[in-house]
């Protein structure tokens, strides 16, 4: 499973299309991606502000709504191995980004 993902989002203020480069872990419902920038990265916020973004992951391109910060990085820990927790823990990332498959969102 690649551990990359391009996240695509739009420009809060420019409206311009940026392309990111996110550790990104799929999960029944979506994806999460871990913040060790936090809350106030531009990418971040573009998407909180947009409702949602897409990802290419794996060859393929996913519609992404609902985006939802888990402040607790032992919430999103199960999502991850053993070694991506501790690498997490190692670099202090206590967030992540939950977003969900437009079609799986309620």
């Amino acid at each position: 499973m690649p551990l990359y993902g391009v996240l695509e989002h739009r420009g809060r203020r420019s409206g311009k299309v940026y392309r990111t480069p996110v550790v990104v872990r799929a999960v029944d419902d979506g994806f999460i991606v871990p913040m060790p920038w936090g809350l106030g990265t531009d990418w971040y916020r573009n998407v909180n502000a947009a409702g949602g973004c897409s990802i290419r992951w794996n060859g393929r391109d996913y519609t992404l709504v609902e985006p939802e910060v888990i402040n607790n990085a032992a919430t999103a820990a199960p999502a991850f191995s053993k070694s991506q927790r501790a690498a997490m823990r190692r670099f202090g990332i206590e967030y992540a980004l939950h977003l969900r498959q437009r079609s799986q969102a309620a």
